[in-house]
């Protein structure tokens, strides 16, 4: 390592009164004990600040300085650059151009590392300054996901994942792991992303092969993340085995199949749902993560505010007529339906539903899946669940005129009626009955209040700091800083745990539009969905964007998640 001299820079810094002589002859003893750089030895002490010590370097040696926060560093570099290199010399490449590639230090100075990097990658190696805690963040961030994988492969029980018997008897009844000796990598490779998934929170599990290897994602809060890839000599072996575990025919790989398993887990079951898919380089597997323990047991376990929760809550006390919950695929309209069918769910009711497919498996709750290849659809399977006395009806989505016909006349006729749209608002419910033929003085006498929901992100709390809102946010949103005077916005800087996106979670943004008999007159005359929502602000409703704009203001999550689910609406 080059010796900075004393002529040179430490001379500069303690002419300049950044440090004393006494501070330095400190500092030179700690930093020849602890074999560090003195620079990292000021900054340990609190003599330095990590910024301060890249600024004084850049100035000196005219080596620029990389924000490494604002740069999308590339994967592939990383894994190019052996990991013991970069923990050793503590550095992160962030470009390849041709054979020049430029790497990131705190401490440029180290020969060794420059020697290193050339013989490995037969690169000319360009050297970047970044303060050392950022280039830690940085490694941190790209070494978490390998980390993680190895830990959980060392931690996995092979008696800890069972796969439940179904109530048709169809299923496995033994741990995951103890199959025969030739299936264990495949077995344990299971074990591995199903036991990963669930720790790691994911809704989703993505299976997805291509030409010479095969990768796993998980979707967490929303978001699609890469767990591992991994050569695809065993992905042949490892769709069987999810096949095998999904009552599915293994021989079968030219059509689609569907099927589900149950897991137990330290005493805990999810249930797994399986879609197959054929591909250009194989079937590529999703799987629905249903974990019941994600279903909260009451209205206000739901996360929204109090004002529209209340309003919900007002509105299932009704002996008969038809809720709507609207919003687009994944933004938690099955998890709310089921928090009401659980609160609804006393001896004295009789609830059934019908659904494609069935979810969540509800003791006390009758539940039919729709089969079309034998005419068991959404409208057919109404029409007979309507003959079982129902008191409460869950129909899963209303897709057509025929089952959105039903569905409003059965709440006509004694029954309190759930169902989904896919709409943008709540008002926009309205229009879409209208569109599918139902007439408009049914949907004005049948409907009760409509839902339109999303999920938002929510700021992770073990990273979370206050941060001054950019200013195309502010603009797209019509505001000016000027708007914001007295609130405090915050973020997610990021961290290990939320694996540096700095989100952690998520909640839900809800618009909850009553039907009263000024909505109804609006309904029956045909009035514009735009018309229906401003009658419906007056009367006290809060729209999307301003109910996720109050989350912002308790500092739940930021202006960036409020314009995404909201953009359309407003």
């Amino acid at each position: 390592m080059i010796q900075l001299s004393k002529e040179t820079l430490l001379e500069k810094m303690v002419a300049a009164g950044r440090l004393t002589s006494k501070q330095l002859i400190e500092l030179k003893g700690q930093a020849l004990a602890g074999k560090k750089s003195i620079f990292q030895v000021a900054v340990d002490a609190g003599v330095l600040k990590d910024e301060e010590v890249t600024d004084i370097l850049s100035e000196e040696y005219g080596i620029p300085v990389i924000n490494l926060q604002a740069l999308k560093i590339s994967k592939e570099l990383v894994k190019s650059i052996p990991a013991r290199l970069i923990e050793r010399y503590q550095i992160i490449p962030v470009s390849r151009i041709g054979k020049l590639l430029t790497v990131a230090a705190s401490n440029p100075f180290d020969l060794m590392m420059r020697d290193d990097l050339k013989g490995i990658t037969q690169c000319e190696v360009s050297l970047v300054l970044a303060p050392s805690r950022a280039i830690t963040a940085a490694i941190d961030a790209h070494a978490t996901e390998s980390a993680n994988i190895h830990q959980i492969i060392e931690e996995i029980d092979d008696e800890s994942l069972q796969i439940v018997k179904d109530e048709k008897g169809a299923a496995e009844d033994k741990p995951v792991g103890r199959d025969s000796a030739e299936e264990a990598p495949v077995v344990r490779m299971v074990n591995l992303i199903l036991e990963g998934a669930l720790r790691s929170r994911a809704s989703d599990i993505h299976f997805e092969p291509y030409e010479h290897e095969f990768r796993i994602r998980y979707r967490i809060d929303g978001a699609l993340r890469e767990s591992f890839s991994h050569s695809r000599e065993m992905y042949p072996s490892l769709v069987a085995r999810m096949k095998i575990i999904s009552q599915l025919d293994i021989t079968e790989k030219r059509v689609p199949q569907d099927g589900r398993f149950r897991l137990k887990m330290e005493q805990r079951e999810v249930d797994f749902r399986v879609s197959i898919l054929p591909t250009y380089y194989g079937e590529k597997i999703v799987l629905r993560v249903l974990d019941k323990a994600g279903l909260k047991s009451g209205l206000d376990k739901l996360g929204f505010t109090e004002k529209p929760t209340a309003v919900i809550a007002e509105a299932i006390k009704s002996p008969y007529g038809m809720m709507l919950v609207t919003g687009p695929t994944g933004s938690g309209k099955s998890t709310s339906l089921y928090t009401i069918l659980g609160t609804l769910n006393t001896p004295d009711r009789n609830i059934m539903t019908i659904e494609d497919p069935v979810e969540y498996q509800v003791e006390g709750i009758t539940q039919t899946q729709v089969i079309p290849e034998v005419g068991l659809n959404f409208a057919s399977g109404l029409r007979s669940l309507l003959r079982q006395s129902p008191d409460i009806v869950l129909v899963g989505e209303i897709r057509d005129g025929e089952t959105a016909d039903i569905a409003v006349k059965a709440a006509l006729t004694g029954h309190l009626v759930f169902s989904t749209l896919h709409t943008n608002s709540a008002p926009g419910a309205v229009t879409r009955l209208i569109d599918m033929g139902v007439e408009p003085f049914l949907i004005a006498s049948s409907l009760v209040c409509v839902a339109a929901q999303r999920l938002m992100k929510r700021i992770c709390p073990f990273c979370k700091k206050p941060y001054r809102v950019p200013e195309d946010v502010l603009r797209r949103c019509g505001m000016t800083e000027s708007d914001l005077e007295g609130l405090t916005a915050y973020h997610g800087s990021g961290c290990a745990k939320c694996n540096q996106t700095g989100y952690y979670g998520r909640l839900g943004a809800i618009e909850v539009m009553k039907v009263d008999g000024e909505i109804r007159q609006l309904i029956i005359q045909r009035k514009s969905s735009r018309i229906i929502q401003d009658a419906a602000i007056r009367k006290g409703m809060e729209t999307l964007y301003e109910n996720a704009f109050s989350l912002f203001k308790q500092g739940l999550t930021t202006l960036e998640e409020v314009l995404r689910v909201s953009s359309a609406e407003r």
